[in-house]
Formats: C-alpha cells, sequence, structure tokens
C-alpha cells in the first residue's frame, strides 16, 4: 500500500480550460514533495489529475497583473498548463521550489547511481585484468 505524501501547500488555484472558450476554472490543489495535484470543484472525494515532478519541464511566464499572477507548467512532451492565482497568494513560487527540490534530489541520485555503476566497471575490470 502506498503512503500518502507529505502536504507541502493546499488551496485553490484558477485552471484555464483547454475548450474553445479557454474558462477559468477553480481547482483544489494539493502541492506535495512529488506532485500537484488538481480536484475539480474544490473536493478532494472527486477523481484529481496528478502532474508528477517527473513529468514537468518548468514553471513558465509569470505575470503579475493588478489582481493575479498568471504562469504556465510546462510538461515534459511540452503541453503548457496556464494558471492563475490571487497576487499575494505566491502558489507559482511554492510549485516552483518544489520542482526545483525534485529535480536536484532526481539528479544527485543519477549522479550517485553513475558512480556506483562506474566503480562496480572498475572493480570488475581489475579483477579480469588480474585473472591468469
Amino acid at each position: 500500500m502506498k503512503m500518502p505524501a507529505e502536504v507541502i501547500r493546499e488551496g485553490e488555484l484558477e485552471k484555464r480550460s483547454d475548450s474553445l472558450f479557454q474558462l477559468w476554472k477553480k481547482k483544489l490543489v494539493v502541492l506535495t514533495k512529488d506532485s500537484l495535484s488538481l480536484f475539480p470543484d474544490g473536493h478532494k472525494r472527486a477523481k484529481g489529475k496528478e502532474l508528477g515532478f517527473g513529468s514537468i519541464l518548468k514553471v513558465d511566464c509569470v505575470e503579475r497583473t493588478g489582481k493575479y499572477i498568471y504562469f504556465t507548467i510546462v510538461t515534459k512532451d511540452r503541453k503548457e498548463i496556464d494558471f492563475r492565482c490571487p497576487d499575494q497568494s505566491c502558489w507559482n513560487a511554492s510549485i516552483t521550489m518544489a520542482l526545483i527540490d525534485f529535480q536536484n534530489k532526481r539528479a544527485i541520485q543519477d549522479f550517485k547511481s553513475r558512480q556506483e555503476m562506474e566503480q562496480a566497471a572498475g572493480a570488475q575490470e581489475r579483477r579480469l585484468a588480474r585473472a591468469p
């Protein structure tokens, strides 16, 4: 059984729909160290959409107006998802910091894995070199 992730932040964001009219729809958003989950109509009971940080390339296009901050999440397959939040809520900063933390941890894991593989390959070469 998968343990629920620790919630960094929970609250409301508006997401621009993909429909022809591109209406702004309120979503309940749950930010964890691994993902951003979006729930329709502000209810966690409903089936949500999870954007895992492994599939997110960056948070981009931050623009401030008098009332809102607009920003875009760009996925690795180049899909753009537009959001807006009240000016003082700083959701874009929270998501960006969580994404950077995730990417840094992933880079460290990848580096350690490469080091371990190189050390194992070097040990194998030394064993083969000593073999008669």
